[in-house]
């Protein structure tokens, strides 16, 4: 994927800035209504420099982002994919604006869970924040039912054994779990299987009633963002997402 700084067609700029195709920009060139640094341009291939160039249509500068990070507070109901036919999607909760950027989820929360969910249209990215080999914790705050033990913990802190989405045993990678009172506790995971930490708690006779992911890496949920509202993450807050 280009990023800003790098040289790029300008015909290609303008459809991913705008939105537009690449026949309309072709028309607006002709038009001769498209500027580099207040240079009228008149070949649809002409080069722009993302970052030190300034593009005008009509006059009015266009700005161009390549890589799009938002940080969400999801609310349930909402499935983390790009689309379904039945259920409404986390993008659903997207203005129109970020929608042309093909925005895919950094980690998938459940449907009934809430909480930190990362859009970002940066493939690497994702691919650290979900590899399990990468090692990157998410925590999340669990309500549980049952009688969880020390002994349940040291359990879960070691590793248990689980079923997979495909029903497929296998044990858990080594957990961080903390207790903070009757029936809730914090619990962080390096990996995303399916219902994983549901799961988890009922391998050691307990079941989940309210979970929610409080932060990937060292990026913890913005407190001022309500359930379903979104923000664009800051550069120091992105490399937050892998670190340990």
């Amino acid at each position: 994927m280009m990023k800003l700084g790098e040289n790029m067609r300008i015909d290609k700029f303008l459809a991913h800035a705008t939105g537009c195709s690449r026949s309309d920009v072709k028309k607006f060139i002709k038009q001769k209504v498209v500027a580099i640094d207040g240079t009228i341009i008149r070949d649809a291939g002409t080069k722009v420099n993302t970052s030190k160039q300034i593009v005008t249509l009509f006059d009015e500068p266009i700005h161009y982002q390549v890589l799009v990070y938002l940080m969400m507070n999801k609310p349930q109901g909402y499935l983390s994919a790009t689309s379904d036919l039945m259920d409404e999607t986390v993008l659903d909760l997207l203005d129109e604006s970020y929608l042309r950027y093909d925005l895919s989820v950094a980690g998938r929360l459940d449907k009934n869970t809430e909480g930190l969910l990362i859009l970002t249209n940066d493939g690497q990215l994702i691919h650290e924040v979900i590899t399990p080999k990468k090692e990157v914790y998410k925590k999340y705050l669990a309500q549980v039912e049952g009688n969880l033990s020390e002994i349940d913990c040291e359990k879960l802190e070691s590793g248990v054994e689980i079923l997979d989405g495909k029903n497929q045993a296998f044990t858990t990678k080594p957990a961080k779990v903390n207790v903070i009172g009757s029936g809730e506790v914090e619990i962080e995971i390096c990996e995303g299987k399916f219902h994983q930490v549901k799961r988890m708690f009922a391998a050691v006779g307990c079941k989940v009633t309210y979970l929610k992911r409080l932060s990937i890496g060292g990026l913890y949920l913005d407190s001022e963002l309500a359930l379903g509202e979104y923000r664009e993450l800051e550069e120091q807050e992105i490399k937050l997402l892998v670190s340990k």
